[in-house]
């Protein structure tokens, strides 16, 4: 078994009927919540548990913490156990929106002490146009227990950023967001004091799929003498692609995420917002 952050669409092919490889299909449209889950009801990869984004990969939304807080981690915990997912297995992860929605996936179970999980370089899309087998039955897996081992240092919340002006604080949403000319989804516009730009989308290459490991340490060489890099976005889910991209990228423990991310520090009126990029 590999131990692989990004897997090809070959590899997967080549393995999905392993016993102890789970396929999980994380497709979601935040304009549609629906979406995701009617995709996979009309098609998704042989095998292939769903996981909503909203349902599964997020707990409950309040006053404060962002629009995508962690879920309960017992609650979690059985979700994966349903799914048939424990110690021995390996995650695929994948979606239909340039990994966002599986580097989900990919970052809780690393973060609940789950190492053997990566998502597919490319989409569903590009599955089906490979010829790839697809299928509309729901998937049966065998119920096994998930024991999450929480690895604490991997999050930080509200109170560690305003105090991380050692750290790099990099924003991974798209520029005109981060620069506060549009806000479709928050209170406020424009990005935390010091943050820079760093777009997730742009770990990906004009084909759509995932870059290499050498292209993505090229990408975040600027970033090479920090000791410590939060990550944020606008509610910690495609912020989620860009941890991975670092991992990938050689900078390991380095990298934190910002859950509560742009939706939570936009929620507390007091809290300082910016537009023009760091000097």
């Amino acid at each position: 078994m590999i131990e692989e952050n990004l897997v090809s669409t070959e590899w997967l092919r080549e393995h999905m009927e392993d016993e102890n490889v789970v396929v999980a299909d994380c497709r979601f449209d935040l304009s549609d919540p629906e979406k995701g889950c009617n995709d996979y009801s009309e098609g998704h990869i042989p095998g292939a548990v769903y996981f909503d984004l909203e349902k599964d990969l997020s707990g409950q939304v309040k006053g404060h913490g962002g629009r995508h807080p962690l879920p309960p981690i017992d609650e979690f915990a059985e979700k994966l156990s349903s799914a048939g997912i424990d110690e021995t297995k390996y995650v695929v992860a994948y979606d239909d929106q340039g990994g966002a929605m599986a580097a989900r996936l990919w970052w809780l179970l690393t973060y609940l002490g789950h190492d053997q999980a990566g998502v597919l370089e490319s989409g569903y899309s590009n599955w089906v146009g490979q010829g790839y087998p697809t299928t509309t039955d729901e998937a049966t897996p065998k119920e096994t227990v998930f024991t999450p081992t929480p690895r604490n240092e991997m999050a930080v919340g509200i109170e560690e950023v305003k105090n991380s002006s050692n750290a790099a604080l990099i924003d991974a949403r798209a520029p005109e967001r981060y620069r506060g000319e549009v806000e479709p989804m928050d209170k406020k516009a424009g990005h935390i004091p010091g943050a820079a730009n760093w777009f997730w989308k742009e770990n990906l290459g004009s084909d759509g799929k995932w870059k290499t490991g050498d292209e993505l340490k090229q990408r975040f060489e600027p970033l090479k003498s920090k000791k410590e890099i939060i990550v944020y976005c606008g509610s910690g889910v495609t912020a989620s692609a860009n941890v991975l991209a670092l991992k990938e990228a050689g900078f390991g423990d380095a990298v934190k995420l910002y859950v509560g991310s742009w939706s939570d520090w936009s929620s507390y009126e007091e809290n300082p917002v910016e537009t023009e990029e760091p000097k």
